[in-house]
């Protein structure tokens, strides 16, 4: 390795000593010097392109679809098949230091060769790649050192020289996962790992990743188990092959491997298998009940009724119930990505508020995944993503979760109605952001904040789709039934937009795995509008712009009011705000004293702009030292608010922040306030009928 490295440090200044004698020629960098980026679709395939790959303009800068402007060739993605076939070892062995281990070979010949790490990764709605944890890279060419150069503008390209007489580049390199949470999500604890193949994979650009072929292979550690989508050629020992696949459908198939696992059949006898693969962090944790396992069983059913069949040859749930596995739900097309706490199963009363997370990441399967806005469809993964449709992409599936985590069981009812009433009230009373930023803008927030904690949630606005999204859905669902009589719904919609013929929409070359088409069949804002009117004539196109472009005053409540139901507020907290407030570790004073507590530490984790204690001065992070001259316990809070609205005394609060302490006196009087759902005399219960089981 030493002496491959001192070869590498000579090939490096010859390939740097020739960029820089280009640059000297043109007179100008090779970025500045880059035209306007064309349309990806419209570049032809070049004679000195790699592998048949096209090159971008004399300029030398990309396409915008390619990543952004650099300093040198980077091609543009094509439809064209890649030559040869790409092999790729994982060893996932390295349990202390959760290091993946790589060694990847790419047909090549002589020549400019641009690899690409993936960076626009589906479902995160962001340039999210990991490239953090890519390290160690070593390329060669028949025992000899390649060397390589990074992009000076796009980071996650690099470029490479390919020796004459080369057909093949050897690649080494390592993926350090996380080790600590402010490095990133834990993938790898002493019990289980989770594989992102986008994380251990370098391809060539210039291709569709569905034009790609892969041949993946991994070593586990010494008896543990695996499950994912992956088709599984031989295993020995240790040691899983796995059938070649195209990289599209690689990076779309991650896996779970462990030491304590359980796969449950979810539809015995189907022809379409789906499976509930755990994976805990003790055997105990593994122990399902029939109730349980009946719940799941017909969350599968009840999906099938509201969005017909499946667009896939087979599913797989992965599941972590764990404390040390880092948080997840991501969805895949043939799978997806889910961690619940170790009481899923075996203190099953306690994660309510959890439960939505698999009938969310299932429901993908059909919207994201199969059906999918036209700007998510992208040629390979470092092609920008345009996220302006997450509205229906998450909100359509955040509601399509509740209704099915209620329709299967997994909810109850009333807990449905619950999960609702705190929606509700969070979007109406506690989005002051609202009133200059609209719900369209909030899809951009993943490219704005990558999910990082905000100072002001409730001003700055979060990524609301998700949540107003579901608001903005139930509003859909109950004014189709109201316009109908009743006699349509949402259930129609769905079934009529996610049924679409494969191939249709303009979507392309549709991906095919074991004889069913995956798609994707893409969508615009004008198809779901017109899909809409097909279910129940009405202007939606207007309906829907006052929504997403609108600033209230509030939130879109009307779903509600239709569905003979209105927020209103009591002393007591519901079964669902206390499930959130014990997976959360915090206690919830959003709606009375204007903040959420660290159950832990006592310090404020949201602080509600414009409310009693924004007024007072509190912010995130202060912690709260003593309530009314007594030590901070927050049942001794809550007696404070009570005793407050009777007495009308200001509630004085000792708080720290830094290192200052001050004492602060909140004149509050109106006691607890907890969201909930009252009936609307004299009114249908469309939600009951909402909520109601199909099968």
């Amino acid at each position: 390795m030493k002496l491959l490295m001192l070869a590498a440090v000579a090939a490096v200044a010859a390939l740097l000593s020739v960029a820089h004698a280009q640059e000297e020629v043109k007179g100008v960098s090779p970025a500045s010097s880059a035209p306007a980026p064309s349309d990806a679709g419209s570049s032809s395939p070049s004679d000195t392109a790699v592998s048949g790959a096209p090159e971008v303009g004399s300029g030398g800068m990309p396409d915008a679809g390619a990543g952004g402007a650099s300093g040198a060739h980077i091609p543009v993605a094509q439809d064209v098949a890649y030559p040869g076939s790409l092999t790729l070892k994982v060893d996932l062995g390295d349990l202390d230091r959760r290091i993946f281990d790589v060694h990847e070979t790419i047909p090549v010949k002589p020549g400019p060769l641009t690899l690409l790490y993936p960076e626009w990764l589906p479902g995160n709605h962001a340039p999210r790649g990991p490239i953090d944890g890519l390290a160690g890279l070593i390329m060669t060419a028949g025992g000899h050192p390649v060397e390589w150069v990074r992009d000076p503008v796009n980071v996650y390209a690099f470029h490479v020289q390919v020796p004459a007489g080369a057909t093949r580049l050897d690649l080494e390199f390592d993926f350090a996962s996380p080790l600590v949470r402010d490095q990133g999500r834990t993938v790898v604890t002493p019990d289980m790992i989770g594989l992102q193949w986008n994380t251990v994979v370098l391809y060539p650009a210039g291709y569709y990743v569905s034009r790609i072929t892969v041949a993946p292979t991994i070593t586990l550690p010494d008896g543990w188990e695996l499950a994912g989508a992956l088709d599984v050629d031989n295993r020995r020992g240790t040691t899983v092959r796995f059938k070649p696949t195209t990289l599209e459908t690689l990076v779309d198939s991650p896996l779970f491997a462990g030491r304590y696992f359980r796969s449950l059949d979810l539809d015995p006898g189907s022809r379409t298998p789906v499976h509930l693969n755990v994976f805990a962090d003790s055997a105990e944790t593994l122990d399902v009940r029939p109730q349980q396992l009946a719940a799941h069983r017909k969350l599968v059913q009840e999906t099938y009724a509201l969005l017909g069949p499946p667009h896939y040859d087979r599913y797989e749930f992965l599941l972590a119930v764990s404390d040390h596995f880092g948080d997840i739900g991501l969805e895949h097309h043939r799978s997806s990505e889910n961690r619940r706490p170790p009481s899923y199963f075996i203190e099953w009363d306690k994660v309510g508020a959890g439960r939505d997370l698999l009938p969310h990441e299932f429901s993908h399967s059909w919207n994201g995944k199969f059906r999918r806005p036209a700007g998510l469809a992208t040629p390979d993964f470092n092609v920008p993503m345009r996220n302006s449709l997450l509205w229906v992409y998450e909100g359509l599936t955040n509601y399509l979760g509740a209704v099915l985590a209620a329709r299967s069981g997994l909810w109850s009812e009333d807990f449905g109605r619950q999960s609702w009433a705190s929606l509700a009230a969070n979007m109406d009373r506690n989005r002051a952001g609202r009133t200059w930023r609209a719900l369209e803008d909030t899809t951009e927030q993943p490219l704005i904040t990558a999910r990082r904690p905000l100072s002001w949630l409730s001003w700055q606005r979060t990524e609301d789709y998700y949540t107003e999204g579901e608001l903005l859905w139930l509003d859909i669902d109950t004014r189709i039934r109201e316009l109908t009589r009743d006699k349509r719904s949402l259930d129609d919609f769905a079934r009529g937009f996610f049924q679409i013929t494969a191939g249709a929409g303009g979507s392309g070359g549709a991906s095919v795995v074991n004889g069913v088409s995956l798609g994707p069949v893409t969508y615009t804002f004008a198809d779901v509008v017109q899909a809409l009117k097909t279910v129940a004539p009405f202007d939606w196109e207007k309906f829907l712009t006052e929504r997403l472009y609108g600033h209230g005053p509030g939130a879109p409540l009307d779903g509600l009011t239709r569905g003979g139901w209105k927020l209103v507020f009591t002393e007591t907290p519901s079964d669902y705000v206390r499930s959130v407030e014990d997976q959360r570790k915090a206690v919830d004073f959003t709606f009375s004293l204007g903040f959420a507590v660290s159950s832990l530490t006592g310090t404020l984790t949201e602080v509600r702009w414009g409310g009693p204690a924004y007024e007072a001065g509190l912010t995130m992070g202060t912690a709260l030292i003593a309530v009314n001259g007594r030590e901070y316990r927050s049942e001794r809070l809550k007696t404070a608010i009570q005793l407050a609205k009777l007495n009308k005394q200001p509630i004085e609060l000792l708080v720290k922040n830094l290192d200052r302490y001050k004492t602060v006196r909140i004149a509050y009087f109106e006691g607890l306030k907890y969201p909930a759902l009252q009936r609307i005399d004299k009114t249908g219960d469309r939600l009951a009928l909402i909520l109601k089981p199909r099968t």
